[in-house]
């Protein structure tokens, strides 16, 4: 909600090599739908898999905050970038690329631990 008040009537998300711009009600929607359906996973995955794998569920869960810190940092990207504001945009991209290799190396984490798991599994006596 704070970046929709922020945001202008048209909203440029990628200017090179073509100008890609949405409107704002447009871009609201589709970022409202996007971060509903990640979250509401959450509650399918809750129901779907029995209590005893906590350790998937913790690791989902971890997946969906991942998720939700690149989608406020990139929504409010598009808001600083379409503010009309001198900003040099280029001191941000560590944190807009630091969110997204987070996002990428969690997603990963999951089927590592699970062949590491596998191949190290002790047998309990």
């Amino acid at each position: 909600m704070y970046v929709y008040a922020s945001l202008p009537e048209t909203v440029v998300i990628n200017e090179n090599p073509q100008a890609v711009s949405l409107s704002k009600e447009s871009l609201f929607y589709v970022a409202l739908a996007l971060i509903a359906v990640s979250n509401m996973l959450v509650f399918v995955i809750s129901r779907t898999f029995p209590e005893q794998d906590y350790n998937f569920k913790a690791w989902f869960y971890g997946l969906v905050v991942c998720i939700n810190l690149f989608f406020v940092i990139g929504l409010s990207f598009i808001s600083l970038y379409n503010s009309g504001e001198k900003f040099d945009y280029a001191r941000l991209g560590f944190i807009i690329y630091g969110s997204l290799v987070l996002l990428i190396v969690w997603s990963i984490s999951w089927p590592v631990y699970r062949i590491v798991q596998k191949f190290f599994h002790k047998q309990l006596v």
